[in-house]
């Protein structure tokens, strides 16, 4: 994985969200789809990006005397594995947290902001649960919702498909859990925000 700091810059955080799901994008392509990122903006972290080996040139072509590159994103080099969460530090989830919503929030609103938003007709969804659970079942659920998303990560573009991004948090909920049971453990809450 890479290091958190390229990962957690605001910035490249939105342009890894946008390019998630996306077979492949250019950087005008982002631009279009981020227009409040100021192109030097824009080129200077999907440079910083594609040298760190997070973003792969796809393909380059020539326009009027420039080269113009699609980019992707290299899988393995965004998800946050188990080594890595363990190695994190509290501050680090704090920051790794607050640009994970600030980006969820800027979808949100990028969405909301387009005249033909539809929230009710278009089946936006964003709802909150609570689940008692061992850590075996924790675990389990955990690996049902991946395999879920993972089997629907397969389909591509077209045939009346829409894209959707789909956010999701869990948090132990450990002052429920030890008011109810006098135990520390084994209460997690969800959190499922969905939009188009």
């Amino acid at each position: 994985m890479a290091p958190s700091n390229l990962l957690l810059h605001p910035v490249r955080a939105r342009i890894l969200q946008t390019l998630l799901g996306a077979d492949e994008l250019t950087t005008a392509q982002l631009r279009a789809r981020l227009p409040d990122v100021s192109a030097a903006t824009m080129y200077r972290h999907v440079a910083t990006l594609a040298q760190a080996g997070i973003l792969e040139v796809v393909s380059e072509r020539r326009i009027r005397g420039t080269i113009e590159r699609s980019y992707r994103i290299r899988q393995e080099e965004v998800l946050v594995d188990d080594d890595t969460r363990t190695s994190m530090t509290k501050d680090d989830h704090r920051q790794a947290f607050t640009v994970f919503t600030g980006a969820m929030m800027g979808d949100f609103d990028r969405y909301l902001s387009r005249d033909d938003a539809d929230p009710p007709r278009e089946g936006v969804l964003y709802r909150q649960g609570a689940v008692w659970l061992t850590d075996d079942e924790f675990t389990e659920l955990v690996e049902e919702i991946e395999a879920a998303v993972a089997r629907r990560t397969r389909t591509t573009p077209g045939d009346g498909r829409t894209r959707h991004i789909l956010n999701l948090v869990l948090v132990p909920d450990k002052a429920a859990t030890a008011t109810a049971t006098g135990t520390e453990d084994g209460s997690a809450r969800g959190h499922l925000m969905h939009d188009r």
